[in-house]
């Protein structure tokens, strides 16, 4: 009757017993919705509802239960199983069509949802890799217009790069360094080393360019290129945070 009531309006696919209705519900195209009788012969409603709950193909499929019984507490069992819904033998066909035309409403809503959630996660993970690629490409355009200025550098960020990478795991694990290289910390040590002599970029070309050896006076003004990345560096910060609405690096 139930199959007769809705194959004018759905494609129905019927069983007569609860292991076919289970073979049923794990065959392509897998059903929106499920009308299940709780009493049927050998398994019963309550144990293919449990059947369909534990197997992930079949989890999501939303049921209603069919039953001639219409003690509270055998609606409670089929609820706290999972059921979504109860109709109650003799049923209306109009109840019948409206109950089954909501959920598979909700079935929808419910779909669409979770494939929006799937895009936005996947459009999350490409803009993180976009941005670990525009920082990636932003320290090595940085570190190489230092580098543009230094005739005799050559591969030296490459080579520091390297070094600070296996300093840096060699003393993670070592008091007075492990907080300091937890997390992702290690990493972005590794990535922002290339930045080491951006400094340079403030140094005179009469100093930095010079072919022989520097004064006292020329040394001690090239040692600030340290010094002269860094608050360049710590300036970039605090406006990027400050145009976000985030704390400074102080205040953090």
């Amino acid at each position: 009757m139930l199959g007769e009531l809705l194959q004018g309006h759905y494609r129905v696919r019927a069983a007569n017993s609860g292991e076919r209705a289970l073979r049923a519900a794990s065959m392509a195209p897998r059903p929106d919705l499920i009308l299940l009788d709780v009493m049927m012969p050998g398994m019963d409603g309550y144990e293919v509802l449990r059947r369909l709950r534990a197997d992930a193909a079949t989890r999501g499929i939303p049921v209603i239960f069919i039953t001639a019984m219409d003690s509270a507490e055998n609606e409670e069992q089929g609820l706290a199983l999972g059921a979504v819904d109860y109709i109650t033998k003799p049923f209306s066909p109009p109840v019948v069509l409206a109950r089954v035309r909501t959920q598979l409403e909700l079935k929808q809503a419910r779909d669409r949802l979770s494939t929006q959630n799937e895009w936005l996660e996947r459009e999350v993970e490409r803009r993180m890799r976009e941005n670990v690629l525009i920082q990636d490409l932003s320290v090595r355009a940085l570190a190489s217009l230092a580098e543009a200025r230094d005739s005799e550098t050559g591969n030296h960020i490459l080579r520091t790069q390297a070094y600070v990478e296996l300093l840096a795991r060699h003393l993670a694990d070592r008091d007075g360094y492990r907080e300091a290289l937890a997390g992702d910390r290690l990493a972005l040590v590794v990535k922002a080393a290339p930045l080491h002599d951006i400094g340079k970029v403030g140094i005179p070309d009469a100093i930095l360019l010079k072919p022989g050896r520097l004064t006292p006076e020329e040394f001690e003004i090239m040692k600030t290129h340290p010094q002269i990345g860094a608050d360049a560096i710590s300036r970039a910060m605090e406006q990027a945070l400050a145009g976000n609405g985030l704390p400074s690096p102080e205040q953090v």
